[in-house]
């Protein structure tokens, strides 16, 4: 496919997309009954796309209309593109562009924050709140392009043998200092899936905040764990390294089919982990340490998921908060006295994080807050937060 008929065939998308399809459906629907496209043709066809809902307002907004075409002409025009070669109207190009939509690029009106940085008009008093004189900056971040960064598998290798054995692939990587076994790559992460460093369980995708709560927690070696909300297990997999082989992991989510691969994952990784069955956490010894890597409105993740940015609903973001206390009131009975909760989401919100640390300290007299942390594209990775809780003996 020629760049112009990309363009033609994001436009197309996004107008799916725009009319209630959700990203990946329309992605995969097309790449399906697209077969003369070929991996690259897919590949720049959903940066595009994922580009441009990552900015659908400000796009929007600049392009002079909510529709994929005026959202592609600013995503092109942004980019500093050749916009009279692009489109041409030749072919499979989109259609010459009008004095109309040139003169909109050339002179857009002022915009709102929401338009401006992108993001739904009712959340704008709860961001202003949460992230404080950091809102432009984090904000600013969450347009862009999420970096692609690698835990490195210590119970099978050491960091500079999985950057040589990646360099082999040609996948090249930078060390994080943050973390002592974080990369990040710098070059070709597309080959990560066919490199031996990834099929042999030396190196798995995680971003660094996720890591980095994995670290928070304090797991050492010999302790007896549960991951509560395991889903599909990347950071049941940290806990396992960090873990070195010693001790008991348990992994347990209400949806056993987020779980489906994590044995898998597990035996690749070379890690010894107990999946429960959904909703029978009948454990006859407490443990040392549960993790709730809770269900949340993703906010810090809208740079990999901005279609869910787009979906989320006040309405939505007050059921997930009463889904959050009600896990941390059933996480709670595994942890045994003296023992930790930590609570993580993957949002940027007070709403989701302080405000339900405090809410459970309200409700439990016998917990004890130790130490917190907040994390954003400001310090490298997505946004998290992390808390953990004692259960005073």
């Amino acid at each position: 496919m020629t760049p112009s008929a990309r363009l033609s065939a994001s436009i197309k998308l996004l107008d799916k997309i725009l009319a209630g399809e959700p990203a990946e459906r329309s992605l995969t629907r097309w790449a399906r009954a697209s077969r003369y496209a070929g991996s690259k043709d897919r590949a720049a066809i959903r940066d595009i796309v994922f580009d441009c809902l990552r900015n659908k307002r400000s796009f929007s907004h600049l392009g002079g209309g909510m529709n994929g075409r005026a959202i592609v002409v600013a995503h092109q025009f942004q980019a500093k593109s050749n916009l009279n070669a692009i489109f041409t109207g030749e072919g499979f190009a989109p259609a010459v562009l009008t004095h109309a939509e040139l003169e909109a690029l050339e002179n857009p009106p002022p915009a709102p924050d929401p338009v401006r940085l992108d993001f739904p008009d009712f959340l704008e008093t709860e961001l202003n709140a949460s992230l404080g004189e950091e809102f432009d900056n984090i904000l600013s971040a969450m347009q862009a392009r999420a970096p692609v960064d690698l835990r490195v598998n210590t119970l099978k290798t050491t960091l500079a043998e999985a950057q040589n054995l990646l360099a082999r692939d040609l996948i090249f990587t930078d060390i994080l200092p943050e973390l002592s076994n974080a990369l990040r790559i710098t070059q070709n992460p597309r080959k990560l899936n066919g490199s031996l460093a990834y099929r042999y369980g030396f190196v798995e995708l995680q971003d660094l905040s996720s890591q980095t709560i994995a670290s928070f927690t304090g797991v050492k070696p010999g302790m007896r764990v549960l991951d509560y909300c395991a889903g599909g297990g990347g950071k049941t997999l940290a806990l396992a390294a960090l873990m070195e082989q010693k001790g008991t992991l348990l992994a347990h989510d209400v949806n056993p089919a987020r779980m489906k691969d994590l044995p898998e994952r597990a035996r690749r990784a070379g890690a010894t982990i107990q999946v429960l069955p959904p909703n029978q956490v009948a454990l006859t010894q407490k443990c040392d340490l549960v993790l709730v890597d809770a269900p949340c409105s993703g906010s810090g993740a809208w740079r990999r998921n901005p279609d869910s940015k787009w979906r989320l609903s006040g309405q939505a973001l007050e059921k997930l908060t009463l889904l959050q206390d009600e896990i941390l009131g059933l996480a709670k009975n595994f942890v045994k006295p003296g023992g930790k909760l930590a609570y993580a989401t993957c949002s940027l919100f007070e709403l989701e994080n302080d405000q339900r640390v405090e809410h459970f300290l309200q409700e439990n007299a016998d917990w004890t807050q130790e130490k917190q942390i907040h994390l954003t594209p400001s310090t490298g990775g997505d946004g998290f937060f992390g808390s953990i809780l004692i259960k005073l003996p």
